[in-house]
């Protein structure tokens, strides 16, 4: 065997060590004297099978109270993964939302919600029938009329220019798609808003629409402030007055069921929504007073906690994936929210 110089040695170490089998050095745990042993006999016959094998030592059993060093990773509690998604060639990669360990996991959902499997077994078919217009084959459609305006005149800076917006708006509304069953009207939002009266003279009871806009919703409140000062309102800039809260998903069935099957049969006298309600999209907005408010279980369970005549009344608006509120309001109707008066027919 040549002499390994000094200089050789680390160089020759790693070389060697990199050619060891991975999974055998995970497996056993050889200590320095037995490396060294090992690659530098002190005696110049053969080694022996003695100082050849490695010595190896019992791994230390680490507490893993998730349990998921069964599945060959580390458990929740020994790594805290990142908190923002760094790129599909970042060496840490963080877990799936549906792992426990993941920051983006929410445990459930535990029940479908009632209105959500009426609507599935239902309330889509019926929407898609009753909003139904056939076509003969091989018909030709009617050309519609352009949106926006041309310009009109003889200046020379009307050449090439962008067209000009609708007559008396700065938006184009949304053009109505006939139904079919690939875009059938369904809830998207729900939007709670309470604005705080009683604030602009006693501002902790802003604190009181906090607590009761997320009794009521289940969800975080964000805050908003004003943005300038009104004096015969009160008002003052950069003064907390009012609360929102959005809701998704099984809460924002939850939520609509509430009003349907509890608040609104407890008005009295109650007529409904009005059916001039709508922005033309498919967003339609309803209220409550502070009376009503009060009614609702999450409120009444508990009413004496919250201060004598600091319950705010709110705005309910119900953000759906229809074109225009006629069928936004077909599908509020499925729902059970009443309306009356006048009805839009666009």
């Amino acid at each position: 065997m040549a002499s390994i110089t000094p200089k050789m040695l680390p160089m020759n170490c790693a070389r060697y060590i990199k050619s060891l089998d991975s999974t055998f050095l995970q497996r056993s745990r050889p200590s320095i004297a037995a490396i060294n042993a090992f690659l530098f006999p002190t005696s110049s016959s053969t080694p022996t099978s003695s100082n050849r094998s490695f010595t190896t030592t019992a791994p230390l059993q680490k507490r893993d109270p998730a349990g998921h060093r069964r599945f060959g990773r580390v458990g929740r509690h020994q790594i805290r993964h990142p908190r923002y998604y760094r790129g599909p060639y970042h060496p840490h990669q963080p877990p799936k939302p549906s792992d426990p360990s993941s920051r983006e996991f929410v445990p459930g959902p535990f029940t479908s919600e009632r209105l959500w499997d009426h609507y599935n077994d239902t309330i889509a078919a019926d929407l898609m029938t009753m909003a139904y217009t056939h076509s003969a084959p091989h018909a030709v459609e009617k050309p519609q009329k352009d949106r926006l305006r041309k310009w009109e005149g003889d200046s020379p800076y009307f050449e090439n220019r962008p067209r000009r917006g609708p007559r008396g708006k700065d938006y184009l509304p949304l053009t109505h798609r006939p139904i079919t069953f690939r875009n059938v009207p369904r809830l998207e939002e729900v939007v709670l808003h309470c604005f705080s009266d009683a604030s602009t003279l006693n501002p902790l009871a802003i604190r009181v629409a906090i607590m009761a806009a997320q009794s009521i919703t289940g969800s975080k409140a964000n805050l908003h402030v004003a943005k300038a000062t009104v004096a015969a309102w009160k008002l003052k800039k950069d003064q907390q007055i009012a609360v929102t809260c959005r809701m998704s998903g099984p809460s924002m069935y939850r939520f609509l069921a509430t009003c349907i099957d509890v608040v609104m049969p407890r008005i009295k006298e109650y007529k409904g929504v009005k059916g001039t309600t709508g922005d033309r999209s498919g967003n339609l907005t309803f209220g409550f007073d502070p009376e009503v408010v009060a009614q609702f279980p999450e409120i009444e369970v508990n009413y004496d906690m919250y201060p004598a005549k600091m319950i705010p009344g709110c705005h309910i608006t119900c953000k759906t994936t229809a074109t225009s509120d006629r069928d936004a309001r077909m599908l509020l109707t499925a729902f059970g929210v009443p309306f009356y008066g006048k009805i839009k027919t666009y």
